[in-house]
């Protein structure tokens, strides 16, 4: 037994596993000095005494079935880049983004490139939509230089999902697709792409968090990984430590537009679900249910009498909608839909869409407190309907904060409301418990704690009915045309 071994006690004698990776004597900063003739061999430790693990071997078997994606658009003067519309995101002004290159200022031809992985040997390649989208040439790039044209089979811009197919004329590198439901926070995975144009670039890290709502559409259900992820590499994959396919690199949060240590995949899982309709259909049919629906807080679970700040509260309910026909009703919150669990109003449009049209389903609510089972009957999604999530003349009075006044005609006529319906808010006083809730001036009153108010008089009125130190439960009307729910915190 060498000098070095003698000298190593515990687990830093022992050959140590981590995420995989097997590895043999580790031995300590002062040990390798002290015998340099065995550091040449030796696996340099950190200072907690523990070995990093090498990508050597998972880096050569995984690169090869990453390609390089360009793609050719011609666009006007002032027109969009492609890509996916980000709506207001839980960071702010910061939000994070897909990675696309901007428009010439001038119009014309603008060269976008981005990354992608082949998943069959028939030249089925995965990537984002982003990447190709109003693309009028994909070029895709080998590892060994071989370059294909490719034509898209599908997109699906809400999870910003894309397939192409290439032409091979000899046998491929293919990518094999792991199971990202088996993924958990900590494990080392590894992403590869083409960063600024650098072919085949390797990057690690862990999973640093799992079902990320960053606002990018109402599937949200994103990885968040450390593993260094910077433009060129949209539609890359990210590997785990067995060499699997876990997710499709997609997004960045960057102040700099560069990598910070927050990169966003979609899960594999998602893609593999999808993948067989893109590939037959060139779309994904989805199912509709015509809810538009808010996250339940503490406060309003508390104004709606539910145990639970769970499930997904129904801020309206579309005219005509499965949801209409099958007797749900705004103010109600689904806590189980198709017999599996809605925790809150972030999964419920996936469970929704994943249902089979025409199915008919049953749906767990709480209406007031009491459990209710309806059974409603799925349509399809169309384009157009998306699953929501989302002059002053009065004096600011009250404990409340709102500064109040009755419609006029043609406001309601602009915002599709009858004449029994509504009151403005003209203004909210600085942290008021209105302001505090998120009422915002412009807002429309349709109801207060459930009841229908049409003037000032009756919102009034019902204030008065209140009980002085509970919350105050409001139904709005957004200038956008949506509703959602604003419970007022008695001060």
């Amino acid at each position: 037994m060498s000098t070095t071994k003698k000298a190593l006690t515990g687990a830093a004698a022992a050959a140590l596993a981590i995420g995989g990776f097997t590895f043999g004597r580790v031995t300590h900063v002062d040990q390798v000095q002290a015998n340099p003739d065995e550091a040449k061999t030796a696996v340099v430790a950190t200072p907690s005494g523990r070995a990093l693990p090498s990508f050597a071997s998972l880096a050569a078997q995984a690169s090869p079935s990453v390609v390089f994606i360009k793609a050719a658009v011609v666009e006007k003067a002032g027109q969009p880049g492609p890509g996916f519309g980000f709506p207001p995101s839980p960071f702010g002004d910061e939000s994070p983004f897909p990675f696309r290159p901007p428009t010439p200022p001038g119009g014309g031809r603008r060269q976008g490139s981005g990354s992608g992985f082949i998943i069959r040997q028939d030249g089925v390649i995965l990537t984002n939509n982003h990447v190709v989208e109003d693309a009028k040439e994909i070029t895709v790039t080998l590892t060994d230089k071989q370059e294909y044209p490719a034509k898209v089979l599908g997109r699906d811009p809400k999870t910003d999902l894309a397939v192409l197919k290439i032409e091979p004329k000899g046998t491929l590198p293919v990518a094999k697709l792991g199971d990202s439901e088996n993924l958990q926070v900590g494990d080392w995975v590894m992403a590869i792409g083409n960063p600024f144009g650098l072919s085949n670039t390797v990057t690690a890290g862990i999973v640093s968090a799992k079902g990320r709502v960053i606002g990018a559409g109402p599937y949200d259900d994103f990885i968040q990984t450390d593993a260094s992820i910077n433009p060129g590499n949209s539609g890359g994959p990210l590997f785990n430590e067995r060499g699997e396919v876990v997710g499709i690199n997609s997004a960045i949060f960057s102040r700099g537009g560069g990598n910070i240590g927050i990169g966003f995949a979609i899960p594999v899982n998602l893609a593999k679900q999808l993948l067989p309709e893109l590939e037959t259909s060139g779309t994904v049919t989805r199912g509709w249910l015509g809810v538009a629906i808010q996250k339940m807080t503490p406060e309003l679970a508390k104004s709606l009498g539910t145990e639970e700040a769970r499930g997904a509260l129904v801020a309206e309910v579309t005219e005509d909608s499965p949801a209409a026909k099958g007797g749900i009703e705004r103010g109600d919150v689904i806590v189980r839909f198709n017999g599996k669990d809605v925790q809150d109003s972030t999964s419920l449009p996936s469970i929704v869409a994943a249902t089979p049209v025409d199915k008919t389903v049953p749906v767990d609510v709480l209406r007031n407190g009491t459990a209710k089972t309806i059974s409603v009957t799925i349509a399809k999604l169309k384009d157009d309907e998306v699953a929501k999530a989302e002059e002053e003349t009065g004096e600011q009075k009250g404990k409340w904060g709102l500064a109040l006044r009755d419609l006029k005609p043609e406001e309601r006529e602009q915002m599709g409301l009858k004449t029994s319906e509504g009151v403005m808010v003209g203004n909210v006083q600085p942290e008021s418990p209105a302001a505090e809730a998120g009422v915002q001036p412009g807002d429309v009153v349709l109801e207060v704690n459930k009841k229908a108010v049409a003037t000032v008089t009756d919102l009034k009125k019902e204030l008065g009915k209140a009980a002085t130190d509970a919350p105050l439960l409001l139904l709005l009307r957004r200038a956008d045309g949506g509703n959602r729910f604003a419970t007022l915190a008695a001060k």
